[in-house]
């Protein structure tokens, strides 16, 4: 029956044993291929999420502070540039030009942090910037909005009374209340990355979870796929907790209605 199935195939995946993978030349174990990838895009998206916040996070305090200016408007319109342009697009550009044109990059592969640090990063920086571009637009303009709002709110026109400078009041008193929005979305958009991962990855040929995914689904991999899935999927959900504790640490009017 299905469902006797399921609860074999949820035993094994509890313990760790996630099936094998099967080839022309024989079969190996999923774990060990999921083992392998899955370092590969962690650090792809811890890269992608630093970069992305490093830029996106000053670009909005920036734009909140100039709000309704030239710099603001320009601002928003490269923000709305960024979210339209497709990762694949982006990646052939940079590798086009970064990679063959100018030879500053390599055009495919992944190198690990054992082999060289500075071969590593060199490897990370065109799919780095080619996920990061989406998601500094996307954070930036949420950010930019809540930071408008909290200006307004009058525990910053107090702070502003008592002569408090204009950045130690951009940086200290509204952007820790204005990050909720942006601390959800950043957790929340962990699963657009994978997602645009696997064409990157796949394009660029690294070898992580995108490319573990993309071809199990060419190959007919079911198990695999399955595999890799519920294990994203699970990751998903834990993050989702975590971002429901900080909340509670970035705000403490959550805490004091909570207890």
């Amino acid at each position: 029956p299905l469902v006797v199935q399921w609860g074999l195939w949820a035993k094994d995946f509890l313990t760790g044993d996630f099936g094998n993978y099967y080839t022309s030349t024989g079969t190996n174990p999923v774990s060990a291929r999921i083992s392998s990838a899955l370092p590969v895009s962690l650090l792809l998206v811890l890269y992608v999420q630093i970069f992305s916040l490093g830029i996106a996070i000053p670009l909005a305090v920036w734009a909140a502070y100039k709000s309704g200016s030239r710099l603001d408007r320009l601002l928003s319109s490269g923000a709305f540039g960024c979210i339209s342009l497709p990762n694949f697009a982006v990646v052939l550009i940079l590798t086009y030009y970064l990679g063959v044109q100018m030879n500053l990059l390599p055009t495919e592969g992944y190198t690990r942090i054992s082999d060289g640090l500075g071969d590593h990063f060199k490897s990370m920086v065109i799919p780095v910037i080619a996920l990061s571009l989406g998601q500094i637009a996307v954070y930036m303009r949420l950010l930019r909005s809540d930071l408008v709002a909290t200006l307004q709110e009058d525990f910053i026109l107090m702070a502003k009374s008592k002569g408090i400078s204009n950045a130690r009041v951009l940086w200290r008193h509204a952007l820790r209340p204005s990050s909720l929005t942006l601390l959800t979305v950043a957790g929340l958009s962990v699963g657009t990355l994978i997602g645009g991962a696997l064409v990157v990855e796949y394009l660029l040929r690294i070898p992580g979870m995108g490319s573990l995914i993309g071809e199990a689904v060419l190959k007919r991999q079911y198990i695999a796929l399955q595999s890799a899935v519920a294990l994203i999927a699970i990751g998903f959900v834990l993050l989702n907790f975590l971002i429901d504790y900080l909340y509670t640490v970035l705000d403490p009017r959550i805490r004091e209605r909570s207890s």
